[in-house]
């Protein structure tokens, strides 16, 4: 496999398990992208034929209801539930604080009325056509939320419609390159009442890219005012672009090394929108036959697995465990096997310190978010729940979401909320288990002997003298359960009946449903449904 890759590229030192590379999977159903970092897997995302991904699409939408107790609005965007927009998501946006603000000279900020959430009934009266974009695709029985805050995302600079604010990605840290970013935010031409984002990738990059993103940004926008100002209501005017186009757009960075893909196609359209960006950029996708499905032939797709188990095995021997709930995530941390070190107190400490960086990577695979309760092992010293509480920190930097951590409490629980913008993975490649519902349980052969035992005095009790005998169906298991350990519990309960208990097993059927049948009209006496 090595030999093959060093081949390909033509470099004697190439090879997707070292440094950072992107391996894209592109079948005709399904596009998988996964973000190698030395061989480990730290990023996956998954895109499917047919599936409608609506985060970030602007539509033309009509306001169908306005709730001032919700201080919300919905909207019709054209699919079955409306979106969701919040009245302080309808008000102009403020800079966020992760972005430094710049003043454009020569262009004062124009003093507009301040809009307060009271006036936006007003504003977006029923009925009227608004313009929103998605901020959060819809989960479970939720809609869509949207914004009136619109923002078209380029390679290097994020452009905001209808906004003059101008900001600086602070995690840009380098003065010098801050004070370089400033000046070309002065040089640029932004048309008057628009504003823009310089994203962390532009650090670096040449004054002619920002200017040659900037016009496909403009571009795009024209294109979405057309289309709003001629089409029909609740109706898209632009989508986000699929899987392939933005791992070009948003991971190709000098922090990866390469992109590699199976699909010869996908490969060249990679290389045609990067070739747009910048000639070396182009050069680092490359296209990598294997005799193996390329995710197994990398050791992706067994590290995907690992990574999507209930119990997570830590390299120090300890383990998390992790339940995805409606409303919450709860991860619990355990030693396992992590029992060498003589310092209990050692011992403890760097098995939480693993969790909190294997927590940061796998709420990211997962795709999971919303509130997220980690139980660390109880720690004594408080510079060691500072020192877990600060590897936390920094092992969600790198993550695109929205998060915030609590400290850990005196009872060693994290408390912490990772932004949700679409349903998790799990939630995505799984359906809920028809046999379960979704529960994960089902009740034990005892119960339902238990159950239906107390069923059959209930009915006795009920038909007394005007049932003879009846007919129980049940599954299979129980019945077992019933012809051993409780068949001298059913001859007493036969006692008391005025004929006889005919049991009789349906494999088919589910193991908590049952009937009790009156076997001369076949009338069910009680029923059970699963």
């Amino acid at each position: 496999m090595i030999n093959t890759v060093k081949n390909l590229f033509g470099f004697g030192q190439c090879n997707p398990m070292e440094g950072n590379t992107i391996v894209i999977n592109a079948e005709k159903l399904e596009r998988r992208a996964a973000l190698l970092e030395d061989g480990v897997l730290e990023e996956y995302s998954i895109e499917r034929e047919g599936e409608d991904n609506i985060v970030g699409g602007i539509f033309k939408g009509r306001v169908k209801n306005i709730e001032p107790g919700l201080k919300a609005m919905f909207v019709d965007i054209g699919y079955e539930k409306n979106a969701f927009l919040h009245f302080w998501d309808a008000l102009p946006l403020a800079l966020d604080s992760s972005l430094e603000e710049i003043q454009k000279e020569g262009r004062p900020r124009k003093q507009q009325k301040k809009i307060s959430s009271k006036d936006i009934p007003d504003i977006y009266p029923i009925g009227s056509d608004i313009m929103v974009q998605v901020t959060k695709g819809p989960i479970s029985s939720k809609g869509p939320r949207v914004t009136t805050n619109i923002s078209l995302a380029g390679r290097y600079i994020v452009l905001m419609p209808f906004t003059d604010q101008f900001g600086i990605s602070r995690k840009i840290d380098d003065p010098k390159e801050r004070q370089r970013l400033r000046q070309i935010v002065q040089k640029l031409n932004v048309p008057e009442g628009m504003g823009i984002i310089m994203r962390t990738v532009a650090q670096g990059q040449r004054f002619r890219h920002f200017v040659r993103d900037l016009a496909m940004l403009l571009e795009q926008w024209r294109g979405v005012e057309e289309k709003f100002n001629t089409q029909k209501t609740a109706t898209c005017v632009y989508r986000e672009p699929d899987l392939v186009e933005r791992t070009a757009r948003d991971f190709l960075t000098d922090n990866v090394d390469y992109i590699v893909c199976d699909n010869k196609e996908t490969t060249e359209r990679m290389q045609d929108i990067a070739g747009k960006i910048s000639r070396r950029a182009k050069r680092r996708i490359q296209y990598l036959p294997t005799t193996l499905p390329i995710f197994e032939e990398l050791g992706v797709e067994k590290q995907i697995k690992e990574a999507f188990q209930r119990q997570v095995l830590l390299p120090c021997g300890g383990y998390l465990v992790i339940d995805e709930t409606e409303a919450l995530i709860a991860i619990d941390i355990n030693t396992g096997r992590n029992k060498g070190n003589k310092d209990l107190d050692k011992t403890i400490l760097e098995t939480n310190l693993e969790s909190a960086r294997e927590i940061a990577r796998q709420l990211r695979l997962r795709n999971i978010g919303g509130l997220v309760v980690v139980d660390f092992i109880d720690m004594r010293h408080r510079k060691d729940q500072m020192a877990v509480y600060k590897a936390m920190k920094d092992a969600l930097k790198r993550d695109k979401a929205k998060t915030q951590v609590m400290q850990i409490t005196p009872i060693g629980l994290m408390e912490m909320t990772r932004q949700r913008i679409n349903e998790s993975l799990l939630d995505f490649v799984n359906d809920h288990c028809p046999y379960c519902h979704g529960r994960g349980r089902i009740k034990s052969v005892m119960t339902m002997s238990v159950e239906i035992q107390r069923q059959l005095k209930s009915t006795i009790q009920r038909f007394h003298e005007k049932v003879g005998d009846m007919l129980v169906v049940v599954n299979s298991d129980v019945l077992s359960r019933f012809k051993n350990e409780d068949s001298k519990l059913l001859v007493e309960l036969e006692r008391q009946c005025a004929g006889r208990l005919i049991f009789r097993s349906d494999p088919s059927i589910h193991r908590e449903a049952f009937a009790i049948v009156d076997p001369r009209n076949n009338k069910a006496l009680y029923k059970v449904n699963m």
